[in-house]
């Protein structure tokens, strides 16, 4: 069976944003997805079945999709990764209601969740997906090599949904930065050359420090349908996990949806590869 696709559901508009996404993208895919809605009482189970049931019902009728649907008692900071290894996920589609619903949802551990998740998360607040996929898609490249390693994902999706993918980078003035960017960013641009995929590439006027700005103000620019970006362990120069970095972008003010990968991830990750060529 091909990998399912996870979404946690507190049957809020965020959430019903993450199950539209998911829909559109398992039934393109041939896939199914799991709406999961986590209870942190035993009092509670009965009131979370039956909107489970309400759900499952409201997806059949909007989109013609059967939706499976899983109750837990537990906390969705612990239990959300262990569960989409279980049923051998392919991702995890979050709603969030920006930055106070990021907090709101995940408290402290916003981001260690992403962190020790084994599957990419896609996070969207209240955009729906467009009608074709995600025309457009934003790939960030940094000073850090493991940027790369997001490239045969992005190519898959790029492929599949026949996006145009758009390459931005800081600006740097120090010479040994402003090589290792130059390569990172030949490496890309000859990689989706070779794959026959429409590209662009873009130095920002920011440089990494305010690199998560730039990503930002530039998915706006071109209204873009999807951001990708890798989740790093240790703080590296741009500050891309134990600060604000993927906190900024996931919460954009745009409401732009952000892949989120760890670098382990991505050879594992295929859900689009199967299906590449569409057209």
């Amino acid at each position: 069976m091909k990998k399912p696709i996870l979404v946690p559901t507190d049957f809020t508009k965020v959430a019903d944003t993450a199950i539209n996404h998911a829909v559109h993208m398992a039934k393109a895919a041939g896939t199914s997805v799991y709406a999961v809605h986590i209870v942190d009482d035993r009092d509670k189970v009965e009131a979370g079945r039956k909107k489970l049931a309400e759900l499952q019902s409201a997806t059949q009728k909007r989109y013609n999709f059967k939706l499976e649907t899983v109750l837990r008692i537990g906390s969705i900071k612990e239990d959300i990764s262990d569960l989409a290894l279980e049923i051998d996920a392919a991702m995890v589609i979050l709603g969030t209601k920006g930055l106070r619903g990021f907090q709101w949802l995940f408290g402290g551990d916003a981001l260690k969740i992403g962190s020790h998740s084994r599957v990419p998360f896609i996070v969207v607040q209240e955009k729906e997906i467009a009608e074709n996929g995600y025309d457009d898609i934003l790939v960030p490249l940094d000073l850090h090599n493991e940027t790369k390693q997001k490239l045969s994902l992005v190519a898959d999706a790029a492929q599949y949904f026949n996006s145009r993918v758009h390459l931005l980078s800081p600006h740097e003035t120090d010479e040994f930065l402003v090589n290792t960017l130059d390569r990172n960013i030949k490496y890309a641009s000859n990689y989706f050359e070779e794959k026959g995929i429409e590209h662009t590439v873009k130095i920002s006027s920011e440089d990494s420090s305010d690199f998560d700005d730039a990503i930002v103000k530039y998915a706006e620019e071109l209204d873009v349908d999807l951001i990708s970006i890798m989740n790093l362990p240790g703080v590296g120069l741009a500050n891309l996990i134990g600060g604000n970095f993927v906190q900024n972008i996931i919460t954009n003010k745009a409401h732009v949806p952000v892949l989120l990968l760890n670098p382990r991830q991505v050879s594992d990750f295929n859900i689009f590869s199967a299906y590449a060529g569409r057209g």
